[in-house]
């Protein structure tokens, strides 16, 4: 049976880093991803509308969905998350199962996530192993 994967990413979802990440998973086995892009704003809507973020959230996951078909893994599924990445996450993994998370992030000096302690936070809320990839551009 292979492993399910979620990967939540949102404005590092086209990353080279995190298409390379998917590939390596891929190498030995043929995990099944499904992409959980949390409707996470950025800029000035972060503080002004936290619900700002669906429609770039949706270019994201079609962006990403479109890339990594074309390479051949396996993408089961596709969501659009809450706006709040670990709260995105909690209610994935509470109605579906997964062998492990893999979380994309910028780097330190500019991620949110980060700020908020996203990869620890979720392994501790899930109990599944977390690979983080740090992705230094955003496609």
């Amino acid at each position: 049976m292979s492993a399910k994967v979620l990967v939540v990413a949102n404005r590092t979802a086209e990353s080279s880093e995190l298409r390379d990440a998917l590939r390596a998973k891929a190498v030995d086995r043929d995990p099944e991803f499904t992409l959980l892009v949390p409707a996470t704003p950025h800029g000035i809507s972060w503080a002004a509308d936290m619900h700002a973020g669906g429609d770039e959230a949706e270019e994201h996951r079609k962006a990403f969905v479109e890339g990594l078909r074309k390479e051949g893994l396996n993408i089961v599924d596709t969501k659009i998350g809450d706006p709040d990445p670990l709260a995105a996450v909690q209610d994935e993994c509470n109605t579906n199962e997964y062998d492990e998370l893999v979380i994309s992030t910028l780097p330190t000096h500019i991620s949110k996530w980060l700020k908020l302690d996203l990869p620890h936070k979720a392994e501790h809320a899930t109990g599944l192993p977390v690979t983080h990839v740090v992705a230094h551009s955003s496609g």
